[in-house]
């Protein structure tokens, strides 16, 4: 029988249950445990009056003090803004959309919070992902879907590094969601009755096209139909993004055919709408071109390979073929047509369970003209 290996590991809460049970198992295994809370935001005005970093900080505090842990507050505030906000914001203004969440892991937590953990002899930083780090044949760590599918993370963490991933520990890969509450409830943690944060972890209440006009100035334009018709008006491009049905502001009811968002032309402010329908070919294709591709813990494909992919978070894994163009450069062919995949966001590559892989879809797209211009 294996001998326990004691670590010494900083957990970060947020004030969520998972955090929290991460914590409560890690010390239950008998590890040396400390946990800090990471200040990321501080609104500045009105509008971000619901920003839900007050309770969540107050929350934290609680669980170590359950726990009988050492606590931290630590304040990343400038850097988050910097690493994290305004990429998000800068890339709206672009026309592409950004998943902060997914840079957040790669720059805030595994980058500059792991960097703290280790520089200050930690071994390791644990967090609530619902994922599963699982040593290979050849010593390294390798990244897997979590048992719970309906909560599996591993997409969040498809752009971390594989240095990043040897330091990084999922207590809660191997429980489901309902287990996870009943830990939660049976170490009499302060959290264990709370909801589930939704949406972008900064934002709280507010929506982010909100958010996004103290940073992006409003320019009206057009709206025009694929085949180039106009109608109606649009506010700034940037509140918009490909396969929206709702708030695009054009009557939706003809023929009893809602609009959905195609499409974005930067160069002449127009925003690009057609009806909702399968064969729509400005909103549903199998031809993608991504870009800052990378792989975790395996070669870069020299040929053309088949693998699995999640085109989004929850969304379910697809096959596709992968062909390499350039270093970090890809065509991808899914098996079944896609919706509005869009620029700026994720695709995560799998081999079977295992995250192996990412790239983030481009502005210019193989086999449709609906991508912004």
């Amino acid at each position: 029988m294996p001998t326990f290996q004691s670590e010494k590991i900083l957990v970060a809460l947020s004030g969520g249950v998972d955090s929290a049970v991460s914590a409560a198992l890690l010390v239950e295994q008998g590890h040396c445990i400390e946990a800090v809370y990471v200040r990321t935001w501080e609104y500045e005005n009105d509008l971000l009056a619901d920003c839900p970093g007050a309770k969540d900080l107050a929350d934290a505090e609680a669980v170590a003090k359950t726990l009988g842990i050492p606590f931290k507050v630590l304040n990343y505030i400038d850097f988050y803004n910097r690493e994290v906000v305004q990429p998000m914001v800068n890339g709206y203004a672009k026309g592409i959309t950004p998943n902060p969440d997914v840079l957040c892991n790669r720059k805030m937590k595994f980058g500059a919070l792991l960097n703290h953990a280790l520089e200050n002899r930690f071994d390791s930083l644990a967090t609530g992902h619902y994922c599963r780090r699982i040593i290979g044949k050849n010593g390294k760590a390798q990244l897997f879907e979590g048992t719970d599918k309906n909560k599996d993370q591993s997409y969040f963490l498809a752009r971390i590094t594989q240095e990043q991933l040897e330091h990084a520990r999922f207590p809660l890969g191997e429980l489901n969601k309902d287990v996870v509450r009943k830990i939660a409830v049976e170490k009499k943690l302060p959290v264990a009755d709370k909801k589930d944060s939704q949406g972008i972890c900064f934002l709280g209440k507010v929506k982010i096209t909100d958010f996004l006009s103290n940073f992006i100035d409003d320019n009206p334009g057009p709206i025009v139909t694929t085949h180039g018709h106009k109608v109606g008006e649009h506010r700034g491009l940037h509140r918009y993004t490909l396969g929206q049905r709702r708030g695009i502001g054009v009557p939706s009811n003809i023929d009893y055919k809602n609009f959905v968002v195609t499409g974005k032309n930067e160069s002449s402010n127009e925003l690009i709408v057609a009806f909702e329908d399968p064969e729509e070919s400005t909103l549903w294709d199998t031809r993608y071109r991504v870009h800052s591709v990378s792989f975790l813990g395996i070669p870069s494909p020299k040929k053309g390979i088949r693998l699995l992919g999640k085109t989004r978070y929850r969304d379910s894994s697809v096959e596709l073929g992968f062909e390499p163009i350039s270093s970090d450069q890809a065509e991808i062919t899914f098996d079944t047509s896609q919706r509005a995949l869009t620029p700026g966001q994720v695709l995560a590559l799998y081999d079977g369970e295992r995250l192996i892989g990412s790239g983030l879809y481009s502005l210019s797209s193989l086999g449709r003209s609906n991508l912004s211009s």
